[in-house]
């Protein structure tokens, strides 16, 4: 089996617990008061699969122990391509979310990737499409044409029944479970917000798998807690895990918001939206919820999370970009993972020239003139990006799900940097590309993570495949 090799400023990346915090050179208060202003954000030979590779790996503490995950276990496969345009929308500026169905494409080969995946097409209409798996293949030479090419199952279609209207810079996410509760079929949850949330607004729903009917319930709102943690990535939790430590409540739903309005890591809440009706009364309040992560505390009637005195995730820098999550378990081994694009060096708020823009809300400091294009997008930056996955262990969760543990505690005890494995990583300022990943989804019974790199085809994604462990 052969490892990638990367290069040593990669391979300097370890064991998560013992990095430095990133140098800020812009403000550092990270109280509450501060008025942070809203952003403009715009948004060789091909190798098969079974020529496995490793992604890059990273040490460890030598006390990991035999039910956490190890990184070196995730195995890359390579990845393929999405289909054209169907339903009125595309697969440009496309993947914040992303689902694995066990029982779609029943009819597909049998390659070894059985299912289908459903996710979110291009940002503007936030579609819903299901494709099929093709075999990943590895590209040596990051050439997008030698991968093959998923194929439409059903064309993209608005699955909420326009209940979200128009969302400015959108936040979504989707996951797919069996019948819970009263139900008698499949659901495909979602979730829907966006970047500034002025509100309260209801964010969860679900519909059918059939996406010319999809039957939607919803929007509800989650009990107790901030857009700024509960309307981005879901994924399933594990029914035994569940059954031990949330009863009844399967489904994870969190956020990470850039800046500190939603702490100062990524969050994760586990819900139950059938044990509050089947289903709930639009509009109405998800009562069963339980926090596992949160970087901060969430004060009643505050929009913005409290984080005086809270210990950030250890290397958290306001510019990151988690997007996507999942709950991975190989025999005894386990982890809880974040994907996205990790802040590398400096960060500021301003614009990506290094033009710093006041975050105090002091009327006397001088505002900047926006610099003209390409940097002309206002946002939180930093000198470099990176794409990696955070690991989690599930026994840290447990302990907040009971009290044992505040929700600021758990920090992950490892992460993987995958750049050398993406098509097009690090920053595009001329195309406005600033963030490398997306969603993520898992095959729990083969061991299948997927993985959404943005913009690596064109404009439009590419999925990359991961098996953990050997066949």
């Amino acid at each position: 089996m052969n490892r990638i090799s990367i290069c040593a400023a990669i391979a300097l990346a370890f064991f998560i617990a013992s990095c430095n915090m990133p140098t800020h050179s812009a403000s550092e208060d990270r109280s509450n008061g501060s008025a942070f202003p809203k952003g403009e954000e715009m948004l060789p030979n091909p190798v098969e699969a079974d020529s496995q590779q490793a992604a890059p790996k990273i040490s460890k503490p030598s006390s990991l122990s035999a039910d956490l995950l190890d990184p070196a276990d995730l195995i890359y496969l390579g990845a393929f391509r999405l289909p054209g345009e169907s339903g009125g929308s595309s697969w440009e500026y496309s993947g914040y979310a992303m689902a694995y169905y066990p029982l779609g494409d029943p009819d597909g080969p049998d390659d070894g990737f059985p299912g289908s995946l459903f996710a979110v097409g291009h940002d503007h209409q936030q579609y819903v499409s299901e494709i099929s798996i093709p075999q990943p293949v590895i590209s040596s030479g990051k050439n997008p044409q030698e991968l093959n090419t998923a194929a439409t199952i059903q064309p993209f279609a608005d699955i909420t029944d326009g209940r979200f209207g128009y969302l400015e810079i959108p936040r979504a996410g989707l996951e797919i479970l069996p019948p819970q509760g009263e139900q008698d079929e499949w659901k495909l949850y979602f979730s829907w917000g966006q970047h500034f949330e002025d509100a309260w607004n209801p964010t969860h729903g679900w519909s059918s798998l059939n996406l010319s009917a999809p039957d939607p319930a919803g929007p509800w709102h989650v009990n107790g807690f901030s857009n700024y943690v509960t309307n981005d990535y879901l994924f399933e939790i594990p029914q035994a895990w569940a059954a031990t430590y949330t009863p009844g409540l399967r489904l994870a739903t969190g956020r990470f918001r850039d800046g500190v309005w939603g702490g100062l890591g990524p969050s994760l809440i586990a819900i139950g939206p059938w044990l509050d009706g089947n289903p709930p009364a639009q509009g109405s309040s998800l009562d069963h919820a339980v926090p596992l992560l949160l970087y901060g505390r969430q004060l009643p009637g505050n929009l913005e999370i409290d984080i005086s005195g809270i210990e950030p995730m250890t290397t958290f820098s306001e510019p990151d970009e988690w997007s996507g999550g999942a709950w991975l378990t190989a025999g005894e081994s386990s982890a809880v993972i974040f994907v996205g694009t990790k802040a590398m060096g400096n960060s500021w708020y301003g614009f990506s020239n290094g033009v710093v823009y006041p975050t105090s809300g002091d009327p006397s400091e001088v505002y900047p003139d926006v610099p003209p294009w390409p940097h002309d997008q206002r946002g939180w930056w930093s000198d470099d990006i990176s794409a990696q996955i955070l690991f989690y262990d599930p026994a840290d969760l447990a302990a907040v799900a009971t009290g044992d543990l505040e929700s600021w505690k758990p920090q992950p005890y490892a992460l993987l940097p995958i750049d050398e494995l993406l098509f097009d990583p690090g920053f595009n300022y001329e195309n406005y590309k600033r963030y490398l990943l997306g969603a993520a989804a898992f095959d729990r019974e083969n061991g299948l993570l997927y993985l959404v790199e943005r913009r690596a085809d064109g404009d439009k994604s590419v999925i990359h495949v991961f098996r953990i462990g050997a066949d």
